[in-house]
């Protein structure tokens, strides 16, 4: 039995009083992702472990059957992975969005939904002015890039920009964890071993952080990119926000924890998203046009995925669209996006399976919800389905938040989803 994962980032809703008291998921044309239901088996899932932020990086390792508690570093050494940046034992990687600010607020925590292009001349510029030996920007995909320092302690509160749209951004700056103010850990090298380095404490990482930030804004102020946004009433990319900073991880690839996955693909547009794959074995595949968003390959994404799944036993199939209609609030545009992913995504990959004599399995999820009236995450179950040809189905007739908790699979927490889905051979 080969097995793919088709998640949808974001996907799950609450009720909307503009939808009748519907969810998204159950106002939306999803016919073959209702027929999946009606065919195959299903449940809710807890995607996030107790302690834990919601974040998709944390959502998506957890479905994948990590131990948080024992691998989760951030999103930052996940996303240098992905971009090929290779972490040495002293750096500190933090995601670090370009976001957009106004009298005194979060705007949009994408920078205006900024292009990579217009990005990389951003980071070459913050380079230019703000990189030292110790301080290094990367580029990485549209708003989503990278800042490594070195010698710095992940022991820091940042708030992820994406949770606190229309708040004020000088309430949200960085501060060191409770404890680690001023404590300097020792710096181990990848045998194990102390270096005999020590990392700066949290107080002085933060200080630093926050310096970043201010110097940032002053700068990108006087970027002719943002000039030109400004000019023309648009939203431009006028500070740095780093988050989620983390050390080098160190995971089990899939194959060690399951041996049904032999070999295996991810395919996403998402730096975090190859970066959990590049760490969990899998090959990343980069499919032209994959933008994150609704104006994403989908075909193009669907062939990848078709491709790999007749060389490989596993395939990630990550879509990011619906996530950043939520964060947006964006009802009708997240609406589309999760009738996209039915239509162009599931319909596709559904009827090309069907035909094939060998087995495959197809598990539909998102990774957490992002409430449309909240734009934010909610760490709340996910509705899931499990189907391939021949499975016996359960009571379920359609595919959302509510059907789903009558399913067989009731309600499963963390890594029971993988060895549920990893049973099914």
């Amino acid at each position: 039995m080969k097995h793919i994962i088709i998640l949808g980032d974001g996907m799950a809703d609450h009720a909307v009083e503009r939808l009748g008291g519907k969810t998204l998921l159950q106002f939306a044309d999803t016919p073959y992702m209702d027929r999946m239901a009606r065919e195959g088996r299903c449940g809710r899932l807890m995607t996030i472990p107790e302690g834990f932020h919601p974040g998709s990086e944390v959502a998506n390792t957890a479905i994948l059957g990590y131990d948080l508690n024992k691998v989760y570093e951030g999103r930052g050494p996940l996303e240098a992975a992905s971009i090929g940046y290779d972490m040495e034992p002293e750096d500190m990687a933090m995601r670090c969005n370009f976001i957009t600010l106004k009298d005194g607020t979060i705007i949009t925590h994408n920078g205006g939904n900024l292009s990579t292009e217009n990005g990389d001349k951003l980071i070459d510029y913050l380079n230019a002015n703000l990189g030292t030996e110790q301080i290094r920007f990367v580029t990485g995909i549209q708003y989503r890039h990278l800042l490594v320092i070195k010698r710095a302690s992940k022991h820091v509160v940042c708030a992820p920009p994406h949770d606190h749209p229309n708040e004020e951004w000088r309430k949200l700056l960085v501060e060191s964890e409770k404890g680690w103010e001023d404590v300097h850990e020792p710096i181990f090298g990848i045998d194990g071993n102390p270096t005999g380095e020590v990392r700066m404490s949290g107080r002085e990482t933060a200080d630093l952080l926050n310096d970043l930030i201010l110097k940032s804004q002053k700068l990108l102020s006087t970027h002719p990119f943002n000039q030109d946004k400004e000019r023309k009433g648009q939203r431009p990319a006028n500070s740095i926000w780093p988050w989620s900073g983390g050390y080098r991880p160190s995971m089990q690839t899939l194959m060690q924890h399951y041996p049904q996955v032999k070999t295996g693909s991810v395919i996403s547009a998402v730096d975090l998203i190859r970066g959990i794959g590049h760490y969990a074995g899998l090959d990343i595949i980069k499919v032209p046009g994959s933008t994150g968003l609704a104006d994403t390959n989908y075909e193009g994404k669907v062939a990848a995925a078709i491709e790999a799944l007749r060389k490989q036993d596993f395939v990630y199939l990550h879509l990011e669209a619906s996530d950043e209609a939520g964060h947006d609030g964006d009802l009708d545009l997240k609406l589309r996006t999760i009738e996209y992913l039915d239509h162009r995504i599931v319909e596709p990959i559904y009827k090309e399976v069907s035909q094939w004599d060998e087995p495959v399995c197809i598990a539909v999820l998102p990774d957490h919800p992002t409430p449309i009236e909240i734009r934010t995450h909610v760490s709340e179950p996910v509705p899931f389905l499990f189907w391939h040809k021949g499975i016996e189905p359960d009571s379920v007739q359609r595919y959302d938040e509510v059907a789903c908790v009558s399913g067989a699979y009731g309600l499963l927490h963390l890594g029971e989803f993988m060895e549920s889905f990893m049973k099914i051979d």
